[in-house]
C-alpha cells in the first residue's frame, strides 16, 4: 500500500522476481481499458515480467463498485493460492483494501425507479443542491462525499429512500466476513512529504510528454463518456476533461491536476496512518529496499 507516486509497483515487481507471488491491482482507475498514461498503468514490459490481475477489465463507460472489486479480488486470490503462490495486492485505493479485509456493509440493492426520481430532482436543483439535501438527511455521509461526486451523492440518497435508514448508520453495522488469509501490510511512502510532492509533479509532466493529452482527446471524443462517470472523475482525467471543454487554460489544467494528486496522496496517507500492524518503508533511503525484502522473506517462511 502507499500514496500515489510512492514506488509501489517497482517494489512489487522485485518481490515477484524473488518470491512465488502474483500481483492483484488494488486501483480504481487501472480497471479501465484505454486509460493507460494518465493512470500510470504499468508498461507492457513490466506486465510481461510481473502480470497484474484486475487491470483493463472494464470500459470507461462502465461502473465498477467496491463490491465488484471485493468479489473479483477474492476470486483471483483463490486462484493464485490454488496454484501454490502468494497473492500480492498492490495499489492505493484504500477503500478497496478496507472492504477486502473487513467486508462490506449490507446496503440495499440499487432501484432504477428511485435513481430516475433522484436524477430528475438533480436536473432541477443541481448535484450541489442534492448534496445539501444529503447534509440534512445524513451529515456523516455528506462529510465524506464531495459535492462534485454525483454518483456517490445519488447512492447515499437512494439508500435513504429505499431503506429509510442513513447510509452511514448501515455502514456502521458489523460485517462478519472473515478474509481467511494471514496479512502482511507493507506501506511504501517517501519522506519527507516534499519528496512525494516533487515525484507527483514530475510524474504528471512525464505523462504529458508520453501522450496523455492524445489519450484524453480520444476519450473526450466518445459520445458514451461524460464528466460525471467514475472513470472520468479520476485525478488528472477530471482536470483534462474540463480543459478540453474550455473551462481551464492548459497551465491551469496542469496545476489543478498536480494539486488534486497531492490532495489524493494526503488523503491516502491519512488513511494509511490508521492501518494497524503495518510496516512503513521509505524506499528512497539507503538499504531500505533490501530491508523490506528481508522482512517479507521472514514473513513468508514463518
Amino acid at each position: 500500500m502507499g500514496p500515489t507516486a510512492s514506488g509501489k509497483t517497482s517494489l512489487a515487481v522485485d518481490l515477484c522476481e524473488l518470491f512465488p507471488m502474483e500481483i492483484i491491482s488494488v486501483d480504481s482507475a487501472l480497471v479501465y481499458r484505454g486509460m493507460d498514461i494518465g493512470t500510470a498503468k504499468p508498461e507492457a514490459e513490466i506486465l510481461q515480467k510481473a502480470p497484474h490481475r484486475l487491470i483493463d477489465i472494464c470500459d470507461p463507460s462502465e461502473s465498477y463498485s467496491v463490491a465488484d472489486f471485493r468479489k473479483d479480488a477474492l476470486r483471483e486470490m483463490k486462484s493464485i493460492t490454488a496454484s501454490g503462490k502468494v497473492p500480492l495486492l498492490v495499489g492505493g485505493t484504500m477503500l478497496y483494501f478496507n472492504a477486502l479485509e473487513h467486508g462490506i456493509s449490507k446496503l440495499p440493492a440499487s432501484n432504477p425507479e428511485v435513481r430516475i426520481q433522484l436524477e430528475r430532482q438533480a436536473a432541477e436543483i443541481g448535484w450541489s443542491g442534492m448534496h445539501e439535501i444529503l447534509q440534512h438527511k445524513d451529515p456523516r455521509a455528506a462529510s465524506r462525499i464531495h459535492p462534485n461526486d454525483p454518483q456517490r451523492i445519488q447512492r447515499a440518497l437512494e439508500v435513504i429512500h429505499i431503506s429509510g435508514e442513513r447510509m452511514s448508520d448501515l455502514q456502521d453495522k458489523p460485517v462478519a466476513e472473515a478474509l481467511g488469509y494471514k496479512i502482511h501490510k507493507i506501506i511504501v511512502s517517501p519522506e519527507p512529504r516534499s519528496v512525494l510532492h516533487e515525484r507527483i509533479e514530475r510524474r504528471f509532466d512525464l505523462m504529458i510528454a508520453a501522450g496523455f493529452i492524445d489519450e484524453m482527446r480520444l476519450l473526450f471524443a466518445r459520445s458514451d463518456l461524460n464528466a460525471n462517470l467514475s472513470s472520468m472523475r479520476a485525478v488528472g482525467y477530471r482536470q483534462a476533461w474540463a480543459w478540453l471543454q474550455g473551462d481551464y487554460t492548459f497551465e491551469q489544467m496542469r496545476e489543478k491536476a498536480i494539486v488534486a494528486t497531492r490532495q489524493l496522496a494526503k488523503r491516502q496517507l491519512t488513511w494509511l496512518r490508521r492501518e494497524p500492524a503495518s510496516v512503513w518503508y521509505n524506499l528512497q533511503a539507503d538499504g531500505v529496499r533490501e530491508e523490506a525484502l528481508k522482512a517479507l522473506k521472514e514473513f513468508l517462511e514463518a
